[in-house]
């Protein structure tokens, strides 16, 4: 079973891919940050219900979960279990404001 990864998901991974390989002009670091945010989300469809529970006030985010990337555990994969697999909805920096941001979350997060 593979996760789905949500739109917000998938450029959240891109913004901080870019940010190691351009910015920090570290394309090692960039690849092996690829690699460990795969290996969290194989992680966590072994272990859906692992994940630390996050509460927020916002109904269509009830059941949600946080697990860290390891290596880069000051980032951290936000998703949704479901008996039909996993719904990977952020991948987000702990220096942000995380609950800001996904209690802004679309509407369209599909349920």
């Amino acid at each position: 079973m593979k996760p789905i990864i949500l739109p917000a998901a998938r450029d959240d991974i891109l913004r901080q891919f870019r940010y190691y390989l351009v910015e920090q002009d570290k394309p090692k670091v960039a690849e092996r940050f690829l690699s460990a945010v795969r290996g969290t989300m194989e992680g966590i469809i072994r272990t859906p219900q692992g994940g630390a529970p996050k509460r927020l006030s916002r109904e269509a985010l009830r059941g949600l979960r946080s697990w860290p990337v390891k290596g880069f555990e000051d980032v951290r994969v936000y998703y949704l279990a479901h008996e039909a697999g996993v719904r990977v909805v952020r991948v987000l920096h702990g220096k942000r404001d995380i609950n800001n941001i996904l209690e802004k979350e679309n509407d369209d997060t599909p349920q």
